[in-house]
């Protein structure tokens, strides 16, 4: 989320809350595809973390891009944090180690994206190579530890910083040293969101091993395909991770909402300064626990789309649905994300085919294919098979999805081809990640620092 949101309307009651999300409500021409990257950027000489300040340091590629694209900064505490375009068709912003993400527009088709994707690469390229930085698209900082990590000077990630040691064992893990890729899709109804929501839950153990691109820490092999998902696995399991809830045949908005209610908070905005509020639940500010604690200290439905904004389940419920599964990867993966969710819950008989697919698989088969997958990518076991096959049958229903969007480019393609890159895991029947582990152990003679350069934008 690039910008924090300020909106001082009081919150009377729950259900406006419940309200919010249903307002995502969109008929059907009016769904649109939002694509999220992130990447980390490294120093060229030496493969070294980028920090913050310096004239080549984060904030100097800011406002270099800044005066490019004329877009609006984002500030925090007099320090530009990100950019956003001024009619909100995309922004830049900044996680905690300094990776630096595009939050897309949205937009109508996955060659849209794609261009989208491109014309990114290659304004923030020029910005960033003059001063000897280029960016890696993996899933995890395959070579610094925490301690090199930079940190970005951002309110939020200060609190956030000393929240996570208190619920988890690798909440400083995910903030630092990850990158994903995300898509946000829409619903038409409740009804919609349910369904797009059970078959993307269900789903996003498969994302997660067929995007499995994080097998170093430190500089050594880290024993896993997806280091990203095994440290989702312990951030903070009562804001994260599979939510039992939403498998129930009735599941809808009012029971997020009663979930959300009762997970800590992060933080309130008041008079533009960030105060720390995660010894309380959004429902005991609600009662007015922090009514003497902070300036106008009951809640707004600022403070609730902001508390929305930092729950992070495997699929994210806002006004939109979030896929949250994939490690970050190649420029190929950046458009291959959005194609494979789009196939699968944007096309009516694509979905009927996933759900039906899907249908009797219960809480805990999807829990444990999720505990397998971080370290047995598309070998994890399911059922009597394992997820290469399951992935063979997932892949041909997206692509027969994406057939019948029948979203043409220019020269008569649709937009089936971005699955080519899944296509081939699934025929190879090896992941990214074990693809650089062989690499590791023969050419690469056993250094990661080959990956700057192979797996650079």
């Amino acid at each position: 989320m690039a910008r924090d949101t300020t909106d001082f309307t009081p919150i009377e009651g729950i259900d406006e809350l419940v309200e919010h999300l249903a307002e995502g409500n969109k008929p059907r021409d009016k769904w649109r595809i939002g694509t999220e990257h992130e990447k980390f950027p490294f120093y060229v000489d030496g493969n070294a973390p980028v920090p913050y300040g310096g004239d080549r340091g984060i904030r100097a590629i800011l406002e270099g891009m800044q005066q490019k694209l004329g877009w609006d900064p984002i500030m925090d505490a007099g320090r530009i944090i990100g950019l956003v375009e001024p009619t909100g068709q995309g922004a830049i912003s900044l996680e905690p180690g300094g990776q630096f993400e595009l939050s897309g527009a949205p937009l109508e088709t996955i060659h849209q994206t794609c261009r989208e994707g491109n014309a990114h690469l290659a304004q923030v390229r020029e910005i960033a190579e003059p001063m000897g930085i280029r960016f890696l698209g993996l899933g995890g900082s395959p070579k610094w530890s925490l301690a090199e990590t930079p940190k970005m000077p951002k309110s939020r990630y200060e609190i956030m910083t000393r929240y996570m040691p208190k619920v988890g064992t690798k909440g400083l893990d995910m903030m630092y040293r990850t990158c994903t890729i995300q898509v946000n899709l829409d619903f038409e109804s409740e009804a919609d969101m349910r369904r797009k929501m059970q078959v993307s839950l269900k789903l996003q153990p498969l994302s997660t091993a067929l995007f499995a691109n994080s097998p170093f820490t430190e500089s050594r092999p880290n024993g896993l395909q997806s280091w990203r998902g095994d440290i989702w696995r312990d951030t903070d399991n009562r804001r994260s991770g599979l939510l039992e809830f939403c498998f129930s045949p009735d599941f809808g908005f009012a029971d997020y909402v009663e979930w959300a209610l009762d997970v800590p908070m992060y933080f309130v905005i008041r008079d533009g300064s960030y105060h720390d509020m995660t010894h309380i639940t959004f429902r005991q500010f609600m009662a007015g626990a922090a009514r003497n604690e902070v300036p106008d200290g009951l809640p707004t439905m600022g403070d609730w789309a902001n508390h929305l904004s930092t729950l992070f389940p495997d699929v994210r419920l806002k006004r939109f649905l979030e896929m949250r599964g994939a490690d970050g990867g190649p420029w190929r993966r950046i458009c291959a994300l959005p194609a494979f969710w789009v196939g699968l819950l944007y096309d009516e008989a694509a979905l009927d085919a996933a759900e039906a697919l899907t249908a009797s698989w219960t809480y805990e088969e999807v829990l444990a294919m999720r505990n397998a997958v971080p370290e047995q990518g598309i070998s994890a076991p399911f059922r009597n098979t394992t997820l290469r096959d399951i992935a063979r049958d997932v892949l041909a229903i997206s692509r027969t999805g994406l057939k019948n969007r029948g979203r043409k480019n220019r020269d008569g393609y649709d937009e089936t081809s971005f699955l080519n890159t899944l296509d081939e895991v699934v025929a190879r029947g090896t992941t990214s990640a074990e693809e650089m582990l062989s690499a590791y152990h023969t050419r690469w003679g056993g250094s990661i620092e080959p990956v700057f350069m192979e797996y650079a934008y």
